[in-house]
């Protein structure tokens, strides 16, 4: 049986973030063409508790401590990538942040949300609202992605984030980890953060369903306010149900799971593009500035995996 081991990552500005056991290491190429390399040791709440080891809770923990990691890698990208943005005021950043969750927000839970309700007179069929509201929010997701990747820098991510699944199937394969070999494997990955956001979508149409149900039974209704007040808390919870659908779609072959990884790799079609030479040597230095001293020691040999990368 190959060994099991978690590597996955993503794309930041002009580089590649990798994650491995217990670290993980940011490259960034700067406007000069100097590669930077910011490696941190890191070591997950699951390791410490049993409570955030368990099914659901540990893709809570799971993809919060990603979204912490990320978004500080994207930050310390950017200061290399762009370095006249350096200075600007943290504050600001704060700001741009928060916006940015509001706009997500508003545009993936509450416009589908108000869509459904404002046209369709479907309030209380809990089934067929989230299941109407569920298909614009996967139209509204599919959309931006389609938006975004006409710009270029956002496609300069995209290649970026090809390279990034390219060099982990590289090292999975136990094929010598070069620019060449790394090329040849395919830029779509089945364990994608792109694949677990739309399972996530999906996820939220049972769920919500569920709880709009034991909503309307109490309350005999449920106003697009108390929909909204019940579903935002449950965010979390529907993120740990789609963590544990990705991790058995890896293992089965079973119908269902084949048409979830399917529809995960086409959407990654728009999320990924095929990389230059120098963006792979990026993503290269990333997973072995990752593993460290352990890199001569684990390189060569055929892996299995389950990360969210």
């Amino acid at each position: 049986m190959k060994p099991s081991i978690l590597v996955g990552g993503q794309a930041v500005i002009e580089g590649v973030m990798m994650r491995v056991p217990d670290a993980y290491a940011t490259v960034v190429r700067d406007p000069e063409g100097i590669i930077h390399v910011n490696r941190k040791l890191f070591q997950s709440v699951k390791e410490r508790s049993r409570l955030w080891r368990k099914p659901i809770f540990r893709g809570m923990v799971s993809i919060f401590e990603a979204m912490r990691m990320g978004i500080a890698t994207l930050q310390w990208s950017a200061d290399i990538a762009m370095p006249e943005e350096e200075e600007k005021n943290k504050i600001a950043e704060l700001f741009s942040t928060i916006f940015s969750i509001w706009i997500a927000i508003m545009l993936f839970m509450i416009a589908p949300m108000w869509i459904t309700a404002k046209f369709m007179n479907i309030e209380k069929e809990a089934l067929w609202f989230n299941l109407v509201s569920g298909a614009f929010r996967i139209m509204f997701f599919v959309s931006y992605l389609l938006i975004i990747s006409l710009l270029k820098d956002v496609r300069c991510l995209f290649q970026y984030h090809g390279a990034e699944h390219q060099v982990v199937y590289n090292f999975e394969s136990g094929n010598d980890i070069t620019v060449e070999n790394t090329q040849s494997f395919p830029t779509q990955h089945q364990r994608c953060g792109t694949s677990f956001l739309f399972i996530v979508f999906l996820s939220t149409i049972l769920v919500f369903a569920l709880v709009d149900t034991i909503v309307i039974y109490f309350l005999g209704t449920i106003p697009l306010p108390i929909r909204i007040l019940f579903h935002l808390p449950m965010i979390p919870f529907v993120t740990g149900v789609g963590f544990e659908l990705i991790k058995l779609s890896v293992r089965s072959d079973s119908l269902f799971f084949n048409l979830l990884k399917k529809s995960g790799l086409w959407l990654q079609k728009i999320t990924t593009k095929h990389p230059e030479e120098n963006m792979v040597e990026v993503s290269i230095t990333a997973l072995k500035e990752a593993l460290g001293d352990m890199y001569e020691d684990m390189a060569g040999k055929e892996y299995t995996a389950e990360a969210i990368g």
